[in-house]
């Protein structure tokens, strides 16, 4: 891990350059009203690069002033051009930001590596992801649909799938283009106006979102973006009576403040939480299909996943094999700078990497380390970097083995049969996903339904994304669905028509 401070300057003034060259639009405003602009503070804050702990540009500091101001915008939308647009029209301007965005793709990618420290290779997929879901999402538009309802004689009765109004999204930054396209995008597919708060520590990319938006032909007001710090944008947003609809990704704790507020203007909310979500690995599953995916479910963006399969629990006649081959995977893991395209890049920030690493050290403590991974040797003193860590033997209630962690550390989890598998899996406060790695198809329906998840792989884990799959928790890892039509659903408001016509 060793860098000169020479090394360290010539990277960060590349990460600046670099960026400054990629974007096309300034980071420093706020999108309201169809209008780029100065937060109404002028105050900004720093975006670092997570590879070198550097400040490579601004963003605007937002505030409770700036969110009045786009909820305005966004109602005045709702009512006007955009609420009067046709679903057809809609779908057709997503659609037009689609084609933008693949166009864009590598420098989408460069962004995000820059802004979150993700692999390049990563973030070029998270890219063409929110092309995919804004296609998905521009041909369902015109297909959302009510229904009829048989009623008594002289009477036809149907509903109508109307949009909420004004949407209040808050995008978190582990995954913030990929988060923007399945909620912004099915929220404006549904015929709904937005305001997009997206977390301090990754914003760059939504402002791109919104560039693009501009460009394919969205109408001012229909999409607003306040960028600033959570205490204050995204407070005043999830607590601003002017929205009908709040949509959130990120922590349990701030989660509860978003409900509860709210809980106070009786509006709806979709919460995704977060998880601890297991790999089930029974002793007939075909480990060579596995292995890749045990690990890679885990070590995905550095572990920083709401859907890390951050648990292994295996069944005790092929756990030392299991253990074993794992090992061998995590020695060769190595973290680096995000354009250099290895395994993990840096944690988003000094915090996440202060927090991650207080796990590891306990961890270390009072568990078994079964292998680590590296740290490439070029890598900047100031970079966010961990080792990826393998824990075994772990206790299913021991701190690691219950918490989310948010970073590159899995745990070893052994288990004698189908019901103390169950048993185990089910024994955090999250349910979120789950994978189950077995040939028998009855234990593959039985393990389906007793899980207490919102989404089960079977023999796989991820699904390539799932841009089309229903995604969504119990417990602690929330509530509500977003991707595929459920998340439109989500987005929409029913209302039932009664005609007596004799």
């Amino acid at each position: 891990m060793a860098s000169s401070n020479t090394n360290t300057s010539t990277i960060t003034k590349t990460a600046s350059d670099e960026l400054q060259a990629t974007v096309w639009f300034d980071t420093s405003k706020i999108l309201i009203d169809g209008q780029w602009r100065d937060a109404a503070s002028s105050k900004t804050l720093p975006i670092e690069n997570p590879s070198t702990g550097a400040t490579i540009g601004v963003i605007a500091r937002g505030s409770n002033e700036d969110v009045e101001a786009a909820v305005a915008a966004a109602r005045a939308a709702s009512r006007g051009a955009w609420g009067r647009m046709t679903a057809t029209e809609r779908g057709r301007i997503l659609m037009k930001m689609s084609a933008l965005v693949l166009e864009r793709a590598d420098e989408l990618a460069m962004i995000e590596a820059l802004d979150v420290g993700k692999p390049l290779h990563q973030s070029l997929n998270d890219s063409k992801a929110l092309a995919r879901y804004l296609e998905f999402y521009a041909g369902a538009a015109d297909k959302l649909m009510g229904d009829t309802i048989p009623y008594q004689d002289g009477f036809t009765v149907f509903t109508l799938r109307e949009p909420h109004g004004v949407c209040g999204i808050i995008i978190p930054w582990n995954y913030p283009m990929q988060i923007v396209g399945r909620a912004v995008g099915a929220a404006l597919a549904a015929g709904n106006s937005c305001v997009v708060k997206p977390a301090e520590d990754a914003s760059v990319s939504t402002l791109a979102f919104a560039a693009i938006a501009l460009e394919a032909g969205m109408p001012a007001g229909a999409l607003n973006v306040v960028t600033g710090l959570g205490a204050e944008a995204g407070s005043a947003l999830s607590t601003h009576p002017g929205i009908d609809h709040v949509s959130f990704t990120g922590s349990v704790g701030t989660g509860k403040h978003i409900q509860t507020a709210a809980a106070q203007n009786v509006i709806p909310v979709t919460l995704e939480l977060g998880g601890k979500s297991p790999h089930i690995v029974f002793e007939d599953c075909d480990l060579d299909k596995a292995m890749p995916t045990l690990v890679g479910a885990c070590m995905q963006n550095a572990g920083q996943t709401c859907s890390a399969a951050s648990r292994v629990l295996v069944q005790r006649s092929i756990y030392d094999e299991v253990k074993q081959r794992m090992s061998e995977l995590y020695r060769n893991l190595v973290a680096g700078p995000a354009v250099d395209g290895c395994d993990l890049g840096p944690l988003v920030s000094a915090k996440q990497k202060s927090i991650v690493s207080s796990y590891i050290d306990l961890g270390k403590a009072e568990l078994n380390v079964a292998a680590e991974g590296t740290i490439r040797e070029n890598a900047a003193t100031n970079g966010h970097f961990v080792r990826a860590v393998l824990f075994s033997e772990v206790p299913p209630n021991h701190r690691l083995a219950q918490e989310e962690i948010f970073g590159p550390v899995q745990v070893l989890i052994p288990f004698e049969d189908e019901a103390e598998a169950i048993e185990i899996a089910n024994g955090t406060p999250y349910g979120l996903v789950a994978g189950v790695w077995t040939r028998d198809g009855s234990r593959q329906m039985r393990m389906a339904r007793h899980l207490d998840v919102g989404q089960v792989f079977l023999n796989n884990y991820g699904a390539g994304g799932g841009i089309e799959l229903p995604f969504g928790g119990v417990g602690k890892s929330g509530h509500g669905r977003e991707k595929g039509f459920e998340a439109l659903y989500g987005f929409t408001r029913v209302k039932t028509v009664t005609a007596h016509h004799g």
